[in-house]
């Protein structure tokens, strides 16, 4: 027998335990079982197959990993920096003459090594908490494209003037350390001076570093492939600047500069000029190569990386959901007997949080799980801040329950399984894979992540764009169109519009059904008979 809204007017608690009377069957806690299960033993697997080892000759060693930031997060902390201590406040004032640099086989004959720079090579003055890769800084540079700018602490940038430099136009540089705060002024005859900007590192000791610096990250190029797909191709790059008129005050005293950075590693490097400080008659030349930035150089598997079984999970929540709206309707009858307003609400009252746990637990699992056993095997991995890996767990579970509930209203809507189904797979999970996967022109991917409810799937995103940083940022490399809260917007305002669409038809069922109208035929094997009631031409339909 078909379920039935006998009472119209039982309280709304009244139904949501009726629905969950309904729903905890035996076969519906299987599948959201099955649901969690497949995301954690896929995620495990992924884990355990990443596997991986470094050696130096004969002898096993740890694989490298990125550094971690002051933040809590995998950085690049790559660079060539000669310096010296500065024991409480001070400064540091220089003159920049030159910035020149190598491109090494750039397209589009990939025969040759080219002079330049890539947009983001930087070299400059610099105040740092030692020289352990990731510690805190704040430097003040001259970049390839951008002109002046000041950063710190890995994630933050501050512009100053554009513009290059040259014998003719030199770019004066000052930083001043005052306790835990230090500021950037820049001038083009040092004597007038323009702040840049003002950076506070917390806990900052009172000794600490202060020199020049030189780095360069990888040019960056796309090559097509495929259905019009990208992958990425870096190549090395060097840059070299030139200083003079090097001054140190307060807490720095001018002695021999130490000297930080990476050991030569490419033909380049040890035939024509490997990354180093060269001083002569007051002029200090840098070379370097590397960047100083957000994102990690080293690379490793991020925690979403674990998530490989979230679009299976999603796929046994939309047959759950579904199922669950159908359970009792007849495609062709009003189905008002069976399925009124108030029930759909009790139903997604009952499906959208038990989803919910269901995400939870998978998440809460898969994520710290995967983590540990990656560690365990040597598998470089991101590190993340805390409250990050929480909010993609709850974000994770928030996005199976959403699914549910619009997969339920599109069973409530289309009210075949097999329709509702298909419908929300192709709205949700599809574009997601398509995008995920590097087929695709990149646009294309993004715009699939930015207009269908699979925007959802940016909860899952743990590394963000930096404009400082030149990457590959398409949904095939980890990146999102949306941020997370915007992705789940737009997957909620899809729910939003199918749970109401769903509800207005239950209602214009409900009103046809009241003045005798019959949508559809009645099963076979039944029989109706009609009862016509002479006031306001009102017909009641009865099942005999």
């Amino acid at each position: 027998m078909p379920e039935t809204n006998e009472v119209t007017g039982v309280p709304l608690g009244v139904a949501v335990r009726r629905e969950w009377s309904v729903f905890r069957s035996r076969g519906r806690v299987l599948a959201l079982t099955a649901a969690a299960l497949v995301t954690v033993l896929l995620g495990l697997l992924a884990a355990v197959g990443g596997r991986s080892s470094c050696s130096e000759g004969d002898v096993a060693i740890a694989c490298p990993t990125d550094p971690v930031g002051p933040n809590g997060q995998a950085v690049t902390d790559h660079s060539y920096f000669a310096h010296q201590p500065l024991d409480g406040d001070g400064s540091i004032t220089v003159r920049m003459t030159d910035l020149t640099g190598i491109i090494t086989y750039p397209p589009p004959n990939h025969d040759e090594i080219v002079s330049g720079l890539v947009p983001w090579a930087k070299a400059g003055i610099m105040i740092k908490d030692g020289t352990t890769p990731g510690s805190s800084y704040a430097a003040l540079m001259l970049t390839g494209k951008h002109g002046v700018r000041m950063q710190y602490d890995y994630v933050h940038d501050i512009a100053g003037r554009s513009g290059g430099v040259s014998a003719e136009a030199p770019r004066w540089l000052r930083l001043t350390r005052t306790g835990d705060t230090i500021t950037g002024h820049e001038s083009n005859d040092g004597a007038q001076w323009t702040k840049v900007g003002v950076a506070r590192l917390p806990g900052l000791p009172r000794t600490v570093q202060v020199g020049l610096f030189a780095t360069s990250p990888g040019d960056l190029t796309l090559r097509r492939t495929g259905l019009g797909a990208s992958t990425s191709e870096v190549r090395f790059t060097q840059a070299t600047a030139v200083f003079d008129n090097v001054s140190l005050a307060g807490g720095a005293s001018a002695g021999e500069w130490q000297h930080a950075g990476t050991d030569v590693q490419t033909d380049w490097e040890r035939y024509h000029r490997a990354p180093g400080l060269v001083e002569s008659d007051g002029t200090l030349t840098v070379t370097g190569s590397g960047d100083i930035g957000p994102i990690g150089a080293v690379g490793g598997r991020t925690p979403e990386d674990t998530l490989v079984g979230l679009a299976i999970g999603l796929m046994i929540v939309i047959v759950l959901a579904v199922r669950f709206a159908t359970r009792g309707l007849r495609p062709g009858r009003t189905g008002v007997a069976s399925l009124s307003g108030r029930d759909l609400v009790a139903k997604a009252g009952v499906v959208g949080p038990a989803a919910f746990l269901a995400g939870l637990v998978a998440a809460g699992i898969t994520v710290p799980l995967s983590a540990q056993v990656m560690r365990a095997t040597g598998t470089p991995t991101v590190a993340v801040p805390t409250l990050t890996e929480l909010r993609l767990v709850v974000g994770v579970a928030a996005l199976y329950a959403v699914t549910a509930v619009l997969a339920l209203s599109l069973g409530a809507l289309v009210r075949r399984s097999w329709a509702a189904i298909l419908v929300a797979t192709s709205m949700v999970v599809l574009p997601y894979v398509l995008g995920a996967l590097p087929l695709l022109p990149d646009d294309v991917s993004r715009w699939l992540l930015r207009l269908t409810p699979a925007a959802g799937f940016a909860v899952q995103q743990t590394i963000r764009e930096y404009p400082q940083v030149v990457a590959h940022y398409v949904p095939s490399t980890g990146y999102f169109p949306l941020a997370w809260w915007a992705g789940l917007a737009v997957l909620c305002g899809y729910a939003l519009v199918a749970f109401g669409m769903a509800i207005a038809r239950t209602r214009r069922a409900g009103s046809d059904d009241s003045r005798g109208v019959e949508v559809g035929p009645p099963r076979s094997g039944q029989e109706t008979s009609f009862r016509a009631l002479m006031s306001d031409d009102t017909v009641d339909v009865c099942d005999s």
